[in-house]
């Protein structure tokens, strides 16, 4: 997986989307801010912070942690993305076999890609305009990555709204869904081994399938 996507997959796939804990203000905003604002303002909110204490993240891993849990990880709503990467199997797994994926996945996902937002700048990173019908229930929010050689890639954000406001629940990086590509990577493995394994498999940090990108175009 190339570099530059592997944070953006970070920002918004670490997490699933609830309000900003600790943050009145922040939460009482989000309510009612528009797909593409709620985008926008997490990404700056989280990268300004990391720009600020970038050397504190690099020296403790779990600092940086906290930080995308503050900041990140209440606006991904990671249990309609469980849902949907456990598709069938989620209506036959027990209560508790479905809280242990939830926090496996998440745990994952952070141990492989977090540390790759050392490297990220909020230069970047551009979000594009995006038209909701004030009625819409769910949006796309486009985005581009620019990398260090100045190529870009497009990512696309799949957002839902909650009572909470908008909530992102997949990155689609190139075309490529990483909801999707879960899916058939665990089910495949569920349909064979067993949901416990495909749990035991990411408690073990046994890092999830490489998700080929295409190479993008120059900018």
């Amino acid at each position: 997986m190339r570099s530059t996507t592997v944070p953006t997959l970070s920002l918004a796939l670490l997490a699933s989307v609830a309000l900003l804990a600790g943050a009145p203000s922040r939460a009482a905003a989000s309510a009612t801010e528009g797909p593409s604002q709620v985008v926008q303002s997490v990404a700056q909110s989280f990268l300004q912070d990391l720009n600020a204490h970038r050397a504190e993240y690099t020296q403790d891993p779990q600092l940086l942690r906290k930080a995308v849990d503050r900041d990140v990880l209440p606006y991904f709503d990671i249990q309609f993305a469980a849902r949907l990467v456990l598709a069938r199997y989620w209506r036959t797994a027990t209560p508790e076999q479905r809280k242990q994926f939830v926090s496996a996945f998440e745990d994952s996902v952070f141990a492989n890609y977090g540390r790759a937002l050392l490297s990220f700048q909020a230069s970047h990173f551009q979000v594009l305009p995006t038209r909701t019908s004030p009625d819409a229930t769910q949006a796309i929010v486009r985005t581009v990555v620019r990398r260090d050689d100045g190529s870009t890639v497009q990512v696309n954000f799949a957002l839902r709204k909650t009572p909470e406001g908008w909530k992102a629940w997949d990155v689609i990086i190139e075309g490529i869904s990483y909801v999707k590509s879960f899916r058939d990577d665990f089910g495949s493995q569920i349909e064979q081994q067993g949901l416990e394994a495909v749990i035991q498999r990411l408690q073990r940090g046994e890092k999830p399938p490489a998700i080929a990108v295409p190479p993008a175009k120059r900018s």
